[in-house]
Order: structure tokens, then C-alpha cells, then sequence
């Protein structure tokens, strides 16, 4: 496999490819993967940590797998082909102060887990279609953001700011203080979808596909709302929610 190769299957392999990647271009990269055991690799870990970038600790047959006959030299890096943006740059450019939130309505998405990056992919091609204006997923726990996401996003990806985060929970009382209403997705929600006032800021959360969102994260809502089902079917897949979701709260600024 070709350097060329690497960087198209979103593949940087050896201490100095990461190192540098770490050094200057961090918001590309999904996760950095150390082989368990092996050489000293503490100023890669450091540079990870610092950068907030997910560290996993795996056996040398995976990264002889990921390789492919080439020499890892222990640690390599999935990158992805959109940069994440810091989350407080994203919500000043969405509105810089509380009176412009209120003013401008504007709908974000976070992302709790999803795990599919196929599913992941169509979110965010539903999220621009519904003119969401910004997306936050956690730094752990979630899709990458590779190439079958981008194929499922059909190119969107790249026209809607995506930051990721270390703690959802904290980032949402953020997002509360700036003037943002914040609703999580739930079968059980207490509020129906055709029923939420979506004229206003709002947050729509939108968790995992086996597991929904998180305890933690759900308990930090201002509201928890359920898409009534009228068939059989006990639930809904995590991109057709969103959708569901997404447009509803767009029906006010399209009407």
C-alpha cells in the first residue's frame, strides 16, 4: 500500500506521519490507534491527549491488518476528510451573542453515539438538506467520519460545521446558557414531535441505535420528545428520526 493509498483509505501509519498529523492538522484525525505492548510512544499519546483525539490501545495484528505489509512502527491514525471545528468557533459563527440566538432561531444537532457512519453520513445530508446549522458528536463512542460516511452524506458532509467534544453533557448547559432550547429524542418522550414548539433556538439530540441517548446526557434536556408510531414497528432508524426531527423543527422558518 502506497503513501497515496494511505491517505485515500484515510490511513497515516509510523511515529513521524502521526506525530506531524498531531502537530498540525489534529481536527482530521478520528482516532489514534498504539500497539499494545510495544515501543515508547508517550509523545504521540501526549499530542493526542492534548488535542482531545480518541487513543485506543490495540494488539500488533490489527495494525498488521490496517498495514497491510508495511511498516506501522507500532501506531498509526484514521483521519478523516472533513476537519471538525472547535465548538465555541462554531457557535459564534452560528450567533455570537444570546440576543442573536434568539433573534435567529438557528437548529444544531448533536449526536449521541451514533455508530454507524452510514447512518451518520445520511444525518448529515438530512441535517443540511433541513438547514440545521451546526452538528456536535462526542470525541469518543461515535462514527467516524470516513469515506462510507461521506458516500452516504452524498458530499454533504463538508457544507455543515461539525464539532466534537469531550463532554456532551457540559457542552449542552453551554449551549443552554447561550439561549438554546435543547430537546432529546426519546420513544417515551413526553412531548409529541407535532406537538413541540419548535419556533425557537433549539437543540435536537439524537442518540444511539441500539441504545438511545445516554442517562446523563437526557437528564440535561429542557424536553424529551417522541415520534408517535401507528404500526407495529416498536422504533425508528436513528437517520429517519433525525429527518423526522430535523424538518419539523424547520416547518416554522418554511411555512
Amino acid at each position: 500500500m502506497s503513501k497515496q493509498r494511505q491517505e485515500d483509505d484515510g490511513l497515516l501509519l509510523g511515529r513521524n506521519p502521526v506525530r506531524e498529523a498531531l502537530q498540525r492538522a489534529p481536527r482530521r484525525i478520528e482516532k489514534v490507534l498504539l500497539q499494545q505492548g510495544g515501543a515508547d510512544l508517550s509523545e504521540i499519546r501526549r499530542l493526542a491527549e492534548h488535542a482531545g483525539v480518541q487513543l485506543q490501545y490495540v494488539p500488533a495484528g490489527r495494525l498488521n491488518q490496517l498495514a497491510r505489509g508495511l511498516n506501522h512502527q507500532g501506531v498509526a491514525a484514521l483521519t478523516s476528510p472533513v476537519a471538525y471545528v472547535e465548538v465555541h468557533e462554531m457557535l459564534e459563527d452560528i450567533a455570537p451573542v444570546r440576543e442573536a440566538v434568539a433573534a435567529r432561531k438557528p437548529r444544531v444537532l448533536v449526536l449521541d453515539g451514533i455508530q454507524d457512519p452510514f447512518n451518520f453520513g445520511a444525518i448529515l445530508r438530512t441535517a443540511v438538506a433541513a438547514g440545521t446549522a451546526g452538528v456536535i458528536i462526542p470525541g469518543r463512542d461515535m462514527a467516524p467520519l470516513n469515506a462510507a460516511a461521506m458516500k452516504a452524506s452524498a458530499g454533504t458532509a463538508g457544507r455543515i460545521p461539525i464539532a466534537r467534544v469531550a463532554d456532551l453533557s457540559e457542552t449542552i448547559y453551554q449551549l443552554k446558557e447561550r439561549g438554546y432550547w435543547v430537546a432529546g429524542a426519546s420513544p417515551s418522550g413526553d412531548v409529541s414531535v407535532w406537538e413541540m414548539d419548535w419556533n425557537r433556538p433549539v437543540v435536537i439530540i439524537i442518540g444511539s441505535e441500539g441504545g438511545g441517548i445516554r442517562r446523563r446526557v437526557l437528564e440535561a434536556c429542557d424536553y424529551s420528545v417522541r415520534i408517535p408510531l401507528s404500526g407495529p414497528s416498536e422504533s425508528l432508524n436513528a437517520s429517519v428520526a433525525a429527518g423526522i426531527l430535523l424538518f419539523a423543527a424547520a416547518r416554522e422558518e418554511n411555512a
